[in-house]
């Protein structure tokens, strides 16, 4: 039995039926490297084994009665694999618009809380440009389970370096544990209720310390972009539980040749391309604003955590992307240059000052203010916090194979706000970076005119790049009459 971390079961109290709090993917594999042949049972009995003793896919959440503290894990004793992964066909031609058609409407599907939170479905039948069939597995996750860098971790562990090998999944079938009864569950929310205030008290020192901190950093012009300082655009409001997904892909290789020509970072390089993506797709319909797009950039503070349980160990930092700039050079060092003192700034805060605070986040109180924020749409009556989120996962350098399928590409999705109707998140992949837009689809209905501007802008940076670094030619002079 393991406690729902606060920051964990923050998730589960955001979610309503319009904001779902999962995470997505969706996974192209090459169906002719199977050993034997591809078929859905041996992918769904692969998957099965892999899965069977790793606590995350075969636990459930129950609740703490009278919603006194955060819920826990416990095994579910009637796991069984068809309850998870399911199969699917894709409609003819079986291309691109139909896969985001079907991927974007099972991302608006809620996850069935009786059950482990995850769930994959096998779509057979599709046809990339390539001409060659594939095979894509669109899986779901919800954010109490993992964050960015766990997820991609998991599915990581379900993959092998080579066709035949044993996927990497890690076992531990002894976590288990015991499911406690009510009386056990009552007293330890008792307990945990009861020592709460002082936890509080030794939060509150620092976080006042972070707030001068701030302001000094603020008067200097070296903190992070505020939140509340976003201009609203078509994307930020009350979102639906529809959403439009779309995707698409960049070579790694020319992102690093701007990075390591600029001095810049992978990340920075991203963000820049975003920034363009954005600009251009806002103005192209007259909707650019006169300042940049703010952007929630979460960041993993896995390594530098000192708590040892809970699945999301992230925190976050503020970006603008420049947007208010045309010239992509430009642009790019701008942002690298903020992203410098957002880091910095970044780094003067606790790494589990997110995960502290989120402990005394009520269970019944922040349902009912979600849905009530929801409900009166308090997304629109308010400055705008942020835009957008944007993700840059660090993915595999190597090919990888799920359960004997090599894995062709990797799209991972986020979830959307009330507020904020976009998600960005991009996965390097042995060698290219898939880019991964969802979005809701009224307030974002075309998705793919987002997503296709990301490789032009890419183009556009490192035409540029060559541009800038051009010698300049030198005029010849004439001469004078009369000179030798």
């Amino acid at each position: 039995m393991d406690r729902l971390s606060g920051l964990d079961a923050s998730f589960l109290y955001l979610e309503t039926p319009a904001q779902l709090m999962h995470v997505c993917g969706v996974i192209v594999l090459d169906p002719s490297t199977m050993p034997g042949g591809y078929s859905f049972e041996t992918l769904r009995d692969h998957l099965e084994a892999g899965v069977r003793d790793v606590p995350t896919f075969t636990r459930k959440v129950r609740k703490v009665p009278l919603g006194l503290d955060h819920p826990i894990w416990v095994q579910d004793r009637h796991f069984a694999i068809d309850r998870h992964v399911h199969r699917l066909a894709l409609p003819a031609p079986g291309g691109y618009r139909e896969l985001t058609e079907l991927t974007g409407h099972l991302a608006g599907l809620p996850l069935d809380r009786s059950r482990p939170l995850w769930e994959m479905w096998v779509i057979e039948g599709y046809r990339p440009d390539s001409g060659e069939d594939a095979v894509v597995v669109f899986s779901k996750m919800h954010h109490a389970t993992v964050d960015g860098v766990s997820g991609s971790n998991l599915i990581s562990h379900l993959c092998s370096l080579e066709p035949d090998a044993e996927p990497m999944a890690p076992g531990d079938p002894s976590s288990a544990g015991h499911e406690p009864g009510q009386g056990e569950l009552l007293g330890r929310a008792v307990l945990s209720n009861l020592t709460r205030p002082l936890n509080a008290v030794r939060l509150v020192t620092p976080s006042v310390q972070l707030v001068t901190r701030t302001i000094g950093r603020a008067r200097a012009g070296t903190a992070m972009a505020a939140p509340f300082s976003a201009p609203r655009t078509s994307f930020n409001g009350t979102i639906t539980g529809h959403r439009a997904i779309a995707l698409a892909d960049m070579d790694l290789e020319d992102v690093r040749q701007v990075k390591n020509a600029t001095g810049t970072t992978v990340n920075d390089v991203v963000l820049a391309v975003a920034g363009g993506a954005l600009r251009s797709y806002l103005d192209n319909r007259g909707e650019l604003p006169a300042t940049s797009l703010l952007a929630t950039v979460p960041v993993s503070v896995r390594e530098q955590s000192r708590h040892a349980t809970g699945a999301n160990k992230v925190s976050a930092l503020f970006a603008k992307l420049g947007t208010d700039t045309e010239d992509p050079l430009e642009r790019l060092h701008d942002l690298a240059e903020r992203n410098r003192f957002a880091k910095e700034h970044h780094s003067a805060i606790s790494a589990d000052s997110l995960q502290d605070w989120a402990e005394f986040a009520a269970p019944r109180t922040f349902g009912l203010a979600m849905r009530a924020y929801a409900g009166l749409r308090l997304a629109e009556r308010h400055p705008v916090v942020h835009n957008l989120v944007i993700s840059n996962v660090p993915g595999p350098p190597m090919p990888l194979y799920f359960m004997g399928a090599g894995i062709v590409a990797l799209y991972p999705l986020g979830p959307v706000f009330h507020g904020a109707g976009l998600n960005i998140t991009v996965m390097s992949n042995n060698g290219r970076i898939h880019v991964g837009i969802i979005a809701c689809r009224e307030s974002m209905p075309d998705v793919d005119d987002l997503v296709r501007r990301f490789p032009a802008e890419l183009a556009a940076l490192k035409a540029a790049l060559v541009e800038a670094q051009a010698p300049t030619p030198v005029k010849p002079t004439r001469k004078r009459a009369g000179a030798r």
